[in-house]
């Protein structure tokens, strides 16, 4: 048990450790930062109720609203929500990069907690392929919506904030529901896959760079 545990730990660790060693202003709070990762991980016990019971109830057969409504909006929004309810307003909040240090805090502590009960239940040799994909994105999907919430805040102008804010929940969840519906498409998915993750870090990694350099 202590083993798979740990295989479903590491990923997450070392990808919020990544990216927040990767803010080359003043670094954020590590306590702070582990309270909305832990928040982001309670996220996993009241989303698997609701969408089982959202699947019980409306026996949901299609993949896109699998993917894009039971998986990427719910998800998304519930992540988005803790950091506009939690972090938004915070005093430590105070530049464009916390903004992807906290949205990748809460994502990675989904993807941490989810990961663990999926390894749990299905066996720690699939560790491997978890951290590369699901773990992966879902620190991604925080990197771009922190970048957008980041953006926002600092803006001065309203109508750019109000775009920076709606697009911090609607670019993750797009590209959320994407993910979730090339896998569940079954059929030659690693074919799309790995141009999709290809694409995914290229952006991630742009949006780090240009929050760092303070492109706002």
């Amino acid at each position: 048990m202590l083993g798979v545990v740990s295989a479903g730990i590491a990923p997450g660790l070392a990808l919020l450790s990544y990216f927040y060693l990767r803010d080359t202003f003043q670094k954020e709070p590590i306590s702070y930062v582990f309270k909305i990762f832990m928040f982001g991980a309670l996220l996993v016990f009241p989303l698997m109720f609701i969408q089982y019971v959202i699947q019980l109830e409306m026996n949901v057969a299609s993949n896109f609203i699998k993917a894009f409504l039971m998986s990427g909006l719910l998800e998304e929004f519930f992540k988005w929500f803790i950091l506009i309810y939690l972090v938004y307003r915070n005093v430590h909040f105070d530049e464009h990069y916390d903004g992807i240090v906290y949205g990748v805090a809460v994502s990675l502590g989904f993807a941490t907690a989810e990961n663990i009960l999926f390894l749990i239940a299905n066996g720690v040799e699939l560790a491997v392929g978890r951290a590369v994909l699901p773990v992966s994105s879902h620190a991604l999907f925080g990197v771009i919506m922190g970048y957008y919430l980041g953006k926002g805040k600092f803006s001065v102008d309203e109508k750019k904030h109000r775009i920076c804010l709606s697009l911090s929940l609607f670019v993750p969840f797009l590209l959320h529901g994407t993910y979730d519906m090339i896998i569940l498409s079954q059929k030659h998915w690693g074919f799309y896959m790995v141009p999709f993750m290809i694409f995914l870090w290229w952006l991630g990694l742009r949006k780090v760079k240009l929050a760092n350099t303070a492109l706002i």
